[in-house]
């Protein structure tokens, strides 16, 4: 990658995490922003990076890069069966009329997401202890929204995109990624810090029932 592409990896081989001086910059990362506003960007990005080490493909090599597997097969059975409710989350949503995500294809960077969130979460509310800061305070607010609220509004900042219906069918046929607002909204109904945050209930839009709920991570 060259220094201004937006765009991050996890190199198994190298068991190192990349980022280009093109992402360190807003929405994702920027010195005058929040901590919320930060680790809601550019926290999330690292934690799904350091996911990839640790789901179905980073199990196939080991700290030292070299290409052995580390799981038990029981381990494997596990994920697999756990990993097929997010499948199946991301294959009911019709990004067209009659063209549905593929759950399967995007399976990696949906479960990195979502590692991504709660690692970056819990980094964001050490950091806060750690400088004393009442997270939950009237003084913590910013812009008259609670500080986890920022931080997820962040992280549906990062992937907010306009584009066209052809582009929204190559992408959901070539891109291992999901489409930007599914990264955001599908990911988010599974949860749970995220529904206090705004007080979701039964009944509205972003609710998603707890027993239908799946975390990986």
């Amino acid at each position: 990658m060259t220094p201004q592409t937006i765009n991050a990896y996890y190199n198994p081989l190298n068991n190192e995490i990349v980022f280009p001086a093109g992402i360190l910059q807003a929405p994702f990362y920027d010195a005058n922003a929040s901590d919320a506003e930060n680790y809601g960007g550019i926290g999330v990005v690292i934690g799904h990076e350091l996911t990839h080490g640790f789901d179905d493909q980073g199990c196939q090599f080991d700290a030292n890069g070299n290409m052995v597997n580390w799981w038990t097969p029981q381990d494997a059975e596990e994920f697999a069966k756990l990993t097929q409710g997010l499948v199946g989350q991301f294959d009911e949503i019709e990004v067209l009329p009659g063209l549905h995500a593929n759950g399967q294809y995007t399976l990696g960077e949906n479960i990195a997401d979502q590692g991504g969130l709660r690692v970056a979460r819990t980094a964001f509310l050490d950091s806060q202890k750690k400088k004393g800061v009442d997270v939950k305070s009237e003084a913590a607010k910013i812009d008259g929204f609670d500080p986890m609220q920022v931080f997820y509004m962040n992280f549906a900042n990062l992937w907010a995109q306009n584009i066209r219906d052809e582009e929204i069918r190559s992408l959901t046929s070539g891109d291992v990624h999901s489409l930007g607002n599914n990264r955001v909204n599908v990911s988010l109904k599974n949860i749970a810090p995220f529904f206090e945050a705004f007080g979701i209930k039964e009944g509205d839009k972003m609710f998603r029932p707890e027993a239908e709920r799946v975390i990986i991570w």
